[in-house]
This record gives C-alpha cells, sequence and structure tokens, in this order.
C-alpha cells in the first residue's frame, strides 16, 4: 500500500466514494446534490486525496474575491494519523498563493480539537466565536484567520 496519496482535482466519478466518507465522518453529511453544485461551481475549489486508486480523503474551499473559505475537509477515519489532512491544507494554502487568495477563513466546531490543533500548526488564529452555528446539536464553533504573505 502507497503511502503518500496523490492530491488532485475532485472529479464527479469521486462522488460515491466522497458521499462514504461524508457519512463516516459528519452526523450531517452533504448530499449528492451539494457536492454536484460545488463541482460545477467556478468560485469552489475541492480536491481528494487519493492512495491505491481510494478516496481517503478531501477538501473543499470558495473562493470569495481574494479571500478563501475553507468549507470542509474529511479524511476517512482508517487513514488518519497519517497527515493526509495536514498534505490537503497544505495544498488549499498552495492553491490560494498561486491564486491570488490572500487570506483564509474557516469555522470548526469548539470541541474539535484535533481539527483546531491542525490548523494551528498551519498559522490559523482564532478570530471569534459563532454561538450555536451547528444546527444538529448548537455547538459553537470557532472562526479562524490566516493571513498569506
Amino acid at each position: 500500500m502507497s503511502e503518500n496519496p496523490n492530491i488532485r482535482f475532485m472529479e464527479y466519478k469521486d462522488l460515491d466514494e466522497v458521499l462514504d466518507l461524508e457519512r463516516k465522518c459528519f452526523d450531517v453529511p452533504w448530499t449528492r446534490g451539494m457536492f454536484e453544485d460545488e463541482l460545477f461551481n467556478p468560485n469552489a475549489v475541492y480536491l481528494v486525496a487519493e492512495v491505491d486508486g481510494k478516496v481517503c480523503g478531501y477538501a473543499g474551499m470558495w473562493k470569495i474575491i481574494d479571500e478563501g473559505h475553507i468549507t470542509n475537509l474529511a479524511v476517512h477515519p482508517d487513514y488518519r494519523g497519517k497527515g493526509y489532512g495536514k498534505m490537503l491544507i497544505q495544498s488549499l494554502i498552495s492553491y490560494s498563493r498561486e491564486n491570488g487568495i490572500s487570506a483564509i477563513t474557516l469555522e470548526v466546531r469548539k470541541s474539535n480539537i484535533p481539527a483546531i490543533t491542525l490548523y494551528e500548526s498551519f498559522g490559523f488564529d482564532r478570530a471569534g466565536l459563532r454561538k450555536n452555528y451547528y444546527p444538529n446539536n448548537n455547538e459553537d464553533a470557532i472562526i479562524m484567520w490566516l493571513y498569506l504573505d
């Protein structure tokens, strides 16, 4: 088994695996229609991490003028702890630098310490709180920003 994933743009053919991953990772998963809309959205960038032909992670971001808004990041439970989430975030940051994006933001569950730690390792700073942001349990979201050089 290869340990280095191929990071590439998400394609329509990836949706079944992405949806399976979405159901494994989130209490309120996105639907096929939501991902289809994103694939045709000219302001959206979605990447997958692929190992041995299997999608083991993905990340998405919206481009809004000169800002990026990370919409989602997921790594299959069987592939966690291998740095794939880190590779996906690094790829979004590299894409941003190459495409005139000067800052990246995201919201993350207040309880998701592993994700917060990951984002902080890239220099994301906590900038605020969205109270009761997640509708399934009214958990707060931490707003984070990374300003690129």
